[in-house]
């Protein structure tokens, strides 16, 4: 009897993944544990093993498909079994049987000989994805001469793509000259344009930060202020943490923002919370800490989860494993959520001041820059000093310049006597 693979759920808020790659053919045998395909969250990626052992029959979706957890994706069984009762609803086309050569007949003209060879399954129909056929339309292209590169000899958007682009191929077009006139012939294919470009469609991960960014623009009234302080006191601080070797050689001058920040925070609740709806503020006893990480697939904030409660080194070290598992795409979910800041570093670009973008629901974000070198007047005499710049974008429906202004003013206190926060 066949039995299918579900989509499995990567985290306790996660409700649908896309699909990424297939990692088998229809007809390969799999064990348990074989890996099937690749699936993604906004966030993540994974990958999926078999938990069935057997022949894969047929494959629902296709790659890119957005599919909700625990639905079917894949049917395993013995060649030949009925998969059809697996099917998820709105997956029968993709689930049809995968496409067979027949022998042509010898009055078919040579133009249908290529057709059933590439596009057309055993009944004689043609299965295309409707993203694909309503880009052939759009692009006057004939799509009975695509390719199928999808799952179960289905024609998918990339195959009318490179039909654009390539154009019909020359096997096709001498069938085409030879079948009889009365057959239409195909719609030309668009011109490639002189110019070159590249059409990348977005990642998952890069739809939800745009969808995110533009959300909390939108939604929120953002008001950026950006101060400095003197950075002297934490650059003396991170050589005695190198000199001394061990654990504490590896905190760095970001360790001991995001640690003053959490410190700091208890002091400002109203940017230490939520916007629940238009008109609710939830305020947290403990700072969920925010930490934002670029990675190969897009912008992460994993989150330090009671920062506040944690030392210098256990955030050091927490944040550094949380930005390995972020770039390596192997983060939880359930990691990426519940903040409530976040600290966006950098200061490593060289970056002086910045409009840090606020992550939804919370109330304020965090920019730290770079340190630059200035002159300021001491004792009457001029004297260079090393400034670090912190630029702090607030919900001003929350916040008012006076309070957000307190707390990196307080801010950069703490962190110009660093030692004496550390002691508290």
């Amino acid at each position: 009897m066949a039995k299918a693979v579900i989509m499995p759920k990567a985290g306790i808020t996660v409700e649908s993944c896309i699909i990424g790659k297939f990692m088998k053919n229809i007809g390969d045998a799999v064990n348990v544990g074989d890996v099937l395909f690749t699936y993604e969250t906004d966030k993540a990626s994974f990958e999926c093993e078999s938990t069935e052992a057997g022949e894969i029959l047929a494959f629902f979706f296709e790659e890119g498909d957005e599919v909700p957890c625990f639905t079917n994706v894949v049917a395993v069984g013995a060649k030949g079994e009925d998969y059809s009762a697996l099917a998820p609803d709105g997956a029968a086309e993709a689930a049809a049987p995968a496409a067979k050569e027949e022998a042509p007949k010898a009055e078919e003209a040579p133009k249908a000989e290529a057709a059933a060879e590439t596009t057309k399954t055993a009944d004689g129909s043609i299965h295309i994805s409707p993203r694909a056929k309503n880009l052939s339309e759009r692009a006057g292209v004939d799509y009975t001469y695509a390719q199928p590169t999808g799952p179960n000899g289905r024609i998918i958007e990339r195959d009318i793509r490179k039909l654009m682009e390539e154009g019909v191929p020359a096997a096709a077009q001498k069938a085409e000259e030879a079948a009889p006139a009365a057959a239409a012939a195909p719609a030309p294919a668009a011109p490639k344009a002189e110019n070159g470009y590249e059409d990348i469609k977005f990642s998952g991960i890069r739809k939800v930060i745009a969808k995110s960014m533009v959300t909390s623009l939108s939604t929120m009234a953002q008001l950026t202020n950006h101060h400095s302080f003197d950075a002297t006191a934490i650059q003396a601080f991170r050589k005695e943490c190198k000199a001394a070797g061990g654990d504490v050689a590896g905190i760095t001058l970001g360790d001991m923002v995001l640690y003053a920040v959490s410190r700091t925070l208890l002091n400002h609740k109203d940017l230490n919370a939520n916007m629940i709806g238009d008109d609710t503020l939830r305020r947290f006893e403990h700072v969920n800490l925010g930490v934002a990480v670029d990675t190969p697939r897009g912008l992460m904030v994993p989150t330090i989860f009671n920062a506040d409660t944690k030392s210098l080194l256990e955030i050091s070290k927490e944040v550094k494993s949380l930005a390995e598992a972020a770039r390596s795409g192997a983060i939880s979910p359930d990691l990426l959520g519940g903040g409530t800041f976040t600290v966006s570093n950098l200061g490593a670009t060289g970056v002086e001041m910045f409009t840090p973008v606020i992550n939804p629901p919370q109330t304020g974000i965090l920019g730290v820059c770079g340190i630059t070198q200035r002159v300021r007047e001491v004792n009457g005499q001029m004297s260079i000093y090393p400034a670090m710049g912190l630029s702090l974008t607030y919900d001003h429906r929350v916040v008012d310049g006076s309070p957000a202004s307190k707390f990196v003013s307080e801010l950069c206190k703490n962190l110009e006597k660093f030692t004496l926060l550390l002691a508290k």
